[in-house]
């Protein structure tokens, strides 16, 4: 297990389905395991699908929380 524990962020709000989850996966792709990453997501389509594929994919959603703005603040741990 690696120990790149230093967090990483990637904006998405504006970004449609499917291309929010498939920026995702790429993104975490890059990173070795363990890392985490803070993605943000419009509300809707992009915050009900992309945590659970990643779930799908095999890494942790540690949190899924709606800001002030609107939009949602999604924590993934790449597993």
């Amino acid at each position: 297990m690696s120990t790149d524990s230093a967090k990483h962020y990637l904006d998405l709000r504006g970004v449609s389905c499917p291309m929010n989850f498939v920026k995702t996966k790429l993104f975490i792709d890059k990173l070795g395991s363990g890392a985490v990453v803070e993605v943000l997501l419009d509300e809707g389509e992009p915050v009900d699908s992309v945590p659970p594929s990643m779930s799908a994919e095999g890494h942790l959603v540690v949190s899924v929380d709606k800001q002030i703005e609107g939009h949602f603040r999604v924590i993934i741990r790449k597993v």
